[in-house]
């Protein structure tokens, strides 16, 4: 056993690409909670990461701004913060604006500046857009057009914090015991085609989508090259920066159900459409032609947020892991099972999805649908 080790692993590389770890928890009541058991559930799972990125998104943490897009920016020089902040005074009213507050940390180093700001758009600078076509326009060209500068959270009443480090380190840095929300989502991540960045960290967002990964989008080229067509650009030298475009695509400018997007993102083989019913047939070819430039193609397990929301998906064969838990009006979804009874031991339910099949925690429905059978795990 030793020689063959020797033999398919001769640089000695323990890396494990079906790391990273998720985890994901919604009150689905809206009752605003701290994030404290969401860093230790993410920690938890320190083994499925390196070091190399951590991240977390809070949503309903900015109440007294709640009608105002928040934007957090990273920034490599004061120059690049000039430059944006007068592009900023120029498309927006700046309702307020100040330095996350971050406190030192061992773990941490070489931060960039981080900082926030609330804005307003200027409806006579619009020129017919959507207000939220607008911010996308806008979040894109300061980070495509302004060295040193990034824009890598841009929704309302929610914000993404995140960095090279352990979820728990950054969770630290950005003193994430002083926020509450009804939704969090974290990410611990083990980078395996691209560099470990602070851009690069999960969660990936455009307004108030949000996205983290566990992992490998084989079809970037193609879903980057079908996004561009709609004025996407990807910058992030990750893959999975093209899932959040695809989501606020399909989902916000499309209008299309979860149901649906899971159809497109992770759609049945060709087998199972051939055994459907011809109107479920029909649906299915005809996401296949319109929309087969979006299909995910590799491995993935995603949790997918937004204001109301959060949605639970996987690969069709499920080649990431994902278990769900319920606990009350609350909805855990997890790389591990470990991560979830560590803070909550007492789940009224826990089970493992169907591939391809989403789960959905919303404020506006009832948790999990009554009807929804127990696939793949076991029912507690």
């Amino acid at each position: 056993m030793r020689e063959l080790n020797n033999i398919n692993n001769f640089y000695h590389d323990d890396k494990v690409i079906d790391a990273c770890s998720l985890f994901g928890m919604m009150d689905t009541s809206g009752k605003q909670f701290s994030g404290e058991g969401v860093v230790r559930a993410i920690a938890n799972m320190h083994i499925r990461g390196n070091g190399l990125g951590g991240g977390f998104a809070v949503y309903g943490l900015y109440p007294e701004y709640a009608e105002f897009y928040a934007f957090h920016i990273m920034y490599l020089s004061h120059e690049g913060q000039a430059q944006v902040e007068a592009f900023l005074k120029q498309r927006f009213y700046v309702i307020h604006v100040e330095e996350v507050p971050t406190k030192p940390t061992p773990a941490i180093s070489n931060p960039p500046l981080v900082w926030r700001y609330f804005l307003e758009v200027k409806t006579e600078e619009t020129k017919g857009q959507s207000l939220d076509d607008y911010v996308v326009e806008k979040v894109i060209e300061i980070n495509t057009k302004v060295k040193d500068a990034f824009v890598f959270s841009s929704g309302k009443n929610m914000a993404v914090f995140k960095g090279v480090g352990y979820p728990e380190e950054i969770a630290e840095y950005f003193c994430l015991d002083e926020y509450t929300g009804y939704l969090w989502t974290a990410h611990g991540r083990f980078p395996t085609n691209t560099p470990g960045w602070w851009g690069g960290a999960h969660p990936f967002d455009i307004l108030d989508w949000t996205v983290v990964h566990n992992g490998e989008i084989s079809s970037y080229g193609i879903n980057r090259r079908y996004l561009e067509q709609f004025g996407y650009q990807c910058t992030m030298q990750t893959d999975t920066e093209v899932v959040a475009y695809a989501v606020d695509l399909l989902m916000r400018k499309h209008g299309l159900p979860i149901e649906i997007v899971a159809d497109i993102m992770a759609p049945p083989l060709w087998e199972q459409i051939e055994r459907m019913p011809s109107k479920e047939q029909n649906i299915c070819r005809t996401l296949r032609q319109v929309y087969g430039s979006l299909l995910l193609n590799g491995p993935f397990t995603v949790i997918i947020a937004h204001q109301g929301e959060m949605i639970g998906l996987t690969d069709r064969i499920r080649l990431r892991p994902l278990t769900v838990g319920i606990k009350g009006s609350v909805l855990y979804l997890s790389s591990e099972e470990s991560a979830i009874r560590l803070i909550c031991p007492d789940l009224d339910r826990t089970w493992i999805p169907v591939g391809g099949e989403p789960v959905v925690g919303s404020l506006e429905k009832p948790l999990i649908p009554q009807e929804v059978a127990i696939a793949g795990g076991d029912g507690i």
